[in-house]
């Protein structure tokens, strides 16, 4: 039973009076960063295989780039489903599932025969396992944290730049000596380590002090109350007890009865003096803290909106550049070893990228949105560039820019959601999947559309293109983001405090409120006033009268 109990400790919910910045989130962060290892991390690193299934297949590009396509696709698409589920079931399980479901979509793509079947594998059960593995993960991160949310995360999901700086030439190596076959099987047994990792997502309930000091002491007195029926019992039970010791413990049960009766209601009234509500009052209090399954009242936000057609535009960028750098990389006549170490470039400024971007919003220069803003724009610069560069040396510094400003990007447009500049931490849980949700069209369409350009220009600079006008458009929904929410909201606001405020029939001339009290409520209290005043008056009497 010790074990048991020891076990449900370690894997039951962490209660807190505040949020902790700290505890066991630290756990949950380091399981936050294999996640992203294991998922963004494999998908930006998918772009080695792209040569090889072409020449397998005989497939075109962006045939092949389909197939990432589908993936991201799923995994935003499904976005609501995983919110729902992880509301539903907890975080825990659902990560689980989804560690399952990535594992075995990558391990049975290296059995395909053909670029369709592909799709299914890698493209769907692999897509919905990344979406049900990522998001409670990131979600559960940002409630265990606060004030250092921002940079924690930031930090935690550099895991997918280390997994492009180590993967990207360590696939391409065991590609080269085994095949893309058995590579893909080594990525799928890899990735069953997010089983794990879910696992160790314990959920957090936040409670008041004085909630957490009255459920305390009511378990102590049921405690005390269990130890002492335990005890009459063992003396009723014993064999050398007879008659008369039956009958002493019979008495000594009645006795203690009352007295553990009049204990249990002292120790009550000072639980409930302590927690300033009753039992009765502290059971209401719990299901508010229980959000939606899935809320789509968050469309009525107009800043909301700003800022999912921002995700939905900029999420053009966010792929197809990893995807189509190494192709163009081997078209200015770069080696495909030199060209490896392009991803592995974008993928170190990546990382410093993101855990800048943290840095600088914990310390919040000016407002986090104006922030995110000036970093979109800095990266669609960078997506012009790139095709006007034609050797090894300004490839790579253009890697290196456009990781770093990525690294920013990506590293706070989720846990921006939880900021009050666009929806605040209260509603992010159930609105992060309709987040991703809006954003899926845009992960189905990008690479596709880089690949399409590519075919009808022989260039491949074209997809770098539509990767910056996708910028370009998400930056110009991303500054409208604070004056949807200072300007609209708060003339809502305005209106409904101006038809709560009081007429101007009530204020006088010397400016106070005359508040209207309904006449039969002032008779009530008159007459209950009068009786008092009768009934005192009545008992001084008497009192006179008897001496």
């Amino acid at each position: 039973m010790g074990s048991v109990a020891r076990l449900k400790g370690c894997l039951g919910a962490n209660v807190y009076t505040e949020v902790p910045d700290g505890g066991w989130g630290w756990v949950v962060a380091l399981a936050f960063f294999f996640v992203e290892v294991f998922t963004y991390g494999i998908i930006k690193s998918f772009g080695i295989f792209f040569q090889d299934l072409m020449i397998h297949f005989n497939e075109s590009n962006s045939r092949v780039s389909w197939i990432i396509s589908i993936c991201v696709f799923v995994m935003t698409f499904t976005a609501p489903l995983s919110s729902v589920s992880s509301t539903r079931f907890g975080h825990r399980p659902v990560v689980m599932v989804g560690g399952a479901l990535i594992s075995l979509g990558m391990i049975s793509s290296a059995f395909v025969n053909s670029v369709e079947q592909m799709y299914i594998t890698v493209g769907v059960v692999s897509g919905l396992g990344y979406c049900l593995a990522f998001l409670p993960t990131v979600t559960i991160l940002s409630q265990y944290f606060q004030k250092r949310r921002s940079l924690v995360t930031a930090i935690a999901s550099t895991g997918e730049c280390f997994s492009v700086f180590v993967f990207a030439p360590a696939f391409t190596a065991l590609k080269d000596y085994s095949g893309w076959r058995c590579c893909l099987i080594v990525m799928g047994v890899f990735q069953s380590t997010i089983i794990l990792c879910g696992a160790l997502l314990r959920p957090i309930v936040i409670q008041t002090k004085q909630e957490v000091l009255h459920k305390t002491l009511v378990k102590q007195i049921e405690t005390k109350y269990m130890l002492d029926n335990e005890q009459t019992r063992t003396s009723i039970d014993s064999v050398d007890s007879g008659v008369q010791s039956l009958s002493t413990s019979c008495t000594n049960i009645a006795g203690r009865s009352k007295e553990e009766e009049m204990e249990m209601e002292k120790k009550e009234e000072e639980t409930g003096m302590l927690s300033g509500a009753s039992v009765e009052k502290e059971e209401p209090s719990t299901p508010p803290l229980r959000n939606k399954l899935l809320d789509f009242s968050v469309l009525k936000d107009c800043s909301f909106i700003c800022y999912a057609l921002f995700g939905l535009f900029a999420t053009l960028g966010f792929f197809a550049p990893q995807l189509y750098v190494i192709p163009l990389s081997i078209s200015l006549g770069i080696g495909k070893d030199r060209a490896a170490y392009m991803l592995s470039a974008m993928a170190v400024a990546e990382i410093f990228g993101r855990i800048s971007m943290g840095w600088m919003l914990n310390k919040k220069p000016i407002r986090k949105i104006y922030i995110e803003l000036i970093c979109v724009l800095l990266l669609c610069l960078v997506l012009v560039v790139f095709p006007f560069v034609c050797e090894f040396w300004g490839l790579m510094v253009c890697c290196v820019l456009y990781g770093f400003m990525l690294g920013t990007v990506a590293a706070s447009h989720i846990p921006m959601l939880a900021e009050d500049d666009v929806l605040g931490i209260e509603k992010m849980p159930s609105a992060v999947g309709v987040y991703i949700f809006i954003q899926s069209f845009a992960g189905l369409a990008g690479p596709p559309l880089g690949g399409f350009l590519v075919d009808l220009t022989q260039d491949y600079g074209a997809a770098f293109y539509s990767c910056a006008a996708g910028m370009g458009m998400g930056a110009l929904f991303l500054a409208l983001v604070r004056p949807a929410k200072t300007g609209l909201c708060n003339r809502r606001k305005k209106q409904q405090q101006s038809s709560k405020a009081p007429s101007c029939e009530n204020i006088t001339e010397d400016n106070k409120i005359v508040v209207e009290v309904p006449d039969d409520f002032l008779d009530v209290d008159i007459v209950a006033e009068d009786s008092i005043f009768k009934s005192k008056s009545g008992d001084s009497a008497a009192r006179a009268r008897s001496i």
